[in-house]
């Protein structure tokens, strides 16, 4: 059954309630919501700071202790690096700064003199760039009051908060909406159940979900999709295959069309394993337009709006 995929002629107002209830949600709890993640943020920072002596032992051996420290150091410097122009300038793969800074690892396929070599170039630059009006204490080469190391590190915070506000804002709405059908689907005596990663989605027990499996896909060479909601029915479709929902949530227009392909090709990856008749949907909420959700229909992927997330009931939940 089609829900939303087919009638056009609702699509203006349900994007008009979408857009509003994203609105409304960003202006309540958004600015709550980035205040926690800087406060979190100046505590990582005070760490690293104490972790690097005050940044006087910018050594190999200090980011091999603390790797993720790179992230801090990238918005010690004047002006504040990314991580490609810190790639670029230290002639060092992308890969090992992603490393250390999302995995919070050190890259374990490389050498250990490699290693030594990349820690070694990325330090040179971040010590060539440090902002010292934020650091005084390194130019008078004495030890920093704790004043001064606490503007420091709400400094450095700022920054960090600054470059990653998107992705925070992004992760809250993503568990808000998780919390949403968690909270759905337990009124309809449905439960949370942890899927063993070998498992065929047709052996899932009925009357149950479970939130971001990897589900395998892939004829010749076997891939791990992630996918946010999986729920087995009470009542089992046909070929006892879940339904799959994955869940969008965005701010603004322009960046929900730049990543619509993203959605079909996961369609077209789900319909190679498990047939044309896969049940996988969309669970939509903020700045989706027309241009979005008629590339969507056109690739056979159908949605429900959060604002009326009782429209899962017509999948037979």
């Amino acid at each position: 059954m089609i829900i939303n995929a087919n009638k056009p002629e609702r699509w203006k107002t349900d994007i008009i309630r979408s857009v509003d209830f994203y609105n409304t949600w960003f202006m309540k709890f958004a600015p709550e919501t980035f205040r926690e993640a800087r406060r979190q943020m100046t505590l990582q920072v005070e760490t690293a700071i104490k972790n690097s002596d005050d940044l006087t032992r910018l050594t190999p051996d200090m980011l091999k202790e603390h790797p993720a420290t790179l992230s801090m150091l990238r918005m010690a410097t004047a002006p504040p690096i990314a991580r490609d122009r810190l790639s670029g300038l230290a002639y060092v793969s992308r890969s090992i700064i992603n490393s250390m800074e999302i995995d919070g690892r050190l890259p374990p396929q490389l050498s250990t003199e490699n290693l030594q070599t990349a820690l070694s170039h990325l330090l040179s630059v971040i010590i060539k760039l440090l902002d010292r009006d934020i650091f005084p204490w390194l130019d008078l080469r004495e030890n920093p009051t704790e004043q001064q190391r606490e503007r420091a590190a709400t400094i450095v915070a700022d920054r960090l908060s600054g470059a990653t506000a998107d992705p925070i804002i992004r992760n809250a709405q993503e568990q808000r909406q998780l919390a949403t059908i968690r909270k759905y689907l337990e009124n309809l005596n449905y439960r949370m159940a942890k899927l063993s990663s070998g498992i065929h989605l047709s052996e899932m027990e009925s009357g149950t979900f479970s939130f971001r499996h990897n589900v395998v896909v892939g004829i010749n060479r076997h891939v791990n999709l992630p996918v946010d909601v999986i729920i087995q029915p009470h009542n089992v479709r046909l070929r006892k295959l879940p339904i799959l929902i994955e869940a969008k949530s965005a701010g603004d227009f322009t960046n929900t069309n730049k990543r619509r392909k993203e959605e079909a090709t996961k369609m077209h990856q789900l319909k190679e394993v498990y047939g044309e008749d896969v049940p996988f949907i969309l669970f939509l909420n903020g700045y989706f337009d027309s241009g979005y959700l008629g590339y969507e229909a056109a690739e056979g992927i159908d949605w429900v709006w959060e604002h009326r997330i009782e429209d899962l009931k017509e999948l037979g939940i």
